[in-house]
């Protein structure tokens, strides 16, 4: 048995495993339509980015036909196979599962390439992550557009490309994509490191991002520019992980031994996504920006228990949704604390994947969030 398993290269069955499971999908697709199709395919993952992307409150799929249904009332009394903007629970897992199974097939491609065992690769990679929050924007600009002009700003099915979860799987292709390039332009041209041309890759995809949602700004009236809230949350952000940086230094030196800065970007990652929400959430009336409803199963939480907790006149003064962002800088210092040498020494390309994948979770929704804020979404 220890033969057999010595024998089966790791990485060529990851490959096997993924093509067999989409040739499964495609061919019970073909073969079943309504059943893999219909009920399965489209009714958990495709028909709900269909709704979303064209703004209904729900779709539904009749004779291979696709309809949109605009009211709620329409979709309690719509019969057969309906989606609605979303997740599912079956969707979730689904989508869990592939996200493991793409994270183990990176470090596969990382191993292959013998790159990603310093932190070059985790710097390099900080401007996909802001690049990610700012394209999921986009995506919430045309369909603000969509609602107050009747035209969105990037039509139906390309705008499916910015839609959660699809937008996930345009941001790691475009990533892998910029990796790839980056490396072979290193090891096959004048570049002596792959992190040079990979971080400006990112860098230029985020200042195009940006660019475009600030000439909508300026074009229509759907979209403003509130620049304080940038402000307030980066600046706000930057001095929280100076803070934290400083304290554990002093107190508890080990938490950064392992990480270095790279676990100061982890707080301020997380950071960020805290000060966003509080601000949208406490204090969008005296910013004069959309009121927002918190997103986040915890973040509702911590509201609720705050409210219930805290005097209603200092829930007036500074709000409920404060706690969240000590919430997620104290997850994030534990985070950092977690990763010591032992576990880079490890598996250093598994470690890092997961680190990278951790500062991802907070700072593209965070970059998200106080970009809707700063255009007024």
């Amino acid at each position: 048995m220890d033969d057999v398993s010595d024998r089966i290269d790791p990485a060529r069955a990851w490959v096997a495993v993924a093509v067999t499971t989409v040739a499964a999908l495609v061919a019970g697709a073909l073969a079943f339509p309504r059943q893999v199709y219909d009920g399965f395919l489209w009714q958990y993952f495709w028909g709900p980015v269909v709704a979303d992307g064209t703004g209904s409150a729900c779709a539904q799929r009749v004779d291979g036909e696709t309809l949109l249904l605009d009211s709620a009332a329409d979709c309690q009394q719509a019969m057969g196979i309906v989606a609605e903007p979303g997740y599912t629970r079956l969707s979730t897992i689904t989508y869990a599962l592939v996200l493991i199974f793409a994270l183990v097939g990176v470090v596969f491609l990382l191993r292959r390439l013998d790159i990603g065992r310093d932190q070059g690769l985790f710097f390099a990679l900080f401007p996909f992550m802001l690049f990610g929050g700012a394209l999921r924007t986009v995506e919430d600009a045309s369909i603000a557009m969509l609602r107050e002009t009747g035209e969105p700003a990037i039509s139906f099915p390309l705008s499916a490309l910015f839609i959660s979860p699809f937008i996930y799987f345009t941001v790691f292709f475009v990533t892998l994509g910029a990796l790839l390039l980056s490396v072979a332009l290193a090891r096959r041209g004048p570049l002596d490191r792959y992190e040079y041309p990979l971080a400006a890759i990112g860098t230029l995809a985020f200042t195009i991002t940006i660019g475009y949602l600030g000439w909508l700004a300026i074009s229509t009236e759907v979209l403003e520019i509130n620049p304080g809230i940038a402000i307030i949350t980066l600046v706000g952000a930057t001095v929280v992980a100076a803070l934290a940086w400083v304290g554990t230094e002093r107190f508890v030196p080990e938490v950064n031994v392992a990480t270095g800065y790279m676990g100061v970007l982890v707080v301020w990652g997380h950071a960020v996504d805290g000060f966003a929400n509080v601000l949208s959430l406490d204090w969008s009336e005296e910013l004069g920006i959309p009121t927002y409803s918190p997103k986040h199963v915890v973040n509702s939480a911590i509201i609720d228990i705050t409210g219930a907790v805290q005097p209603e006149s200092v829930s007036e003064a500074i709000g409920t949704a404060w706690p969240f962002l000590f919430v997620k800088v104290a997850a994030a210092l534990f985070v950092v604390w977690v990763f010591n040498d032992e576990i880079f020494e490890e598996s250093p390309q598994y470690s890092m994947l997961l680190l990278i994948a951790i500062l991802a979770v907070g700072l593209g929704p965070g970059t998200r969030d106080f970009l809707r804020a700063t255009f007024g979404i």
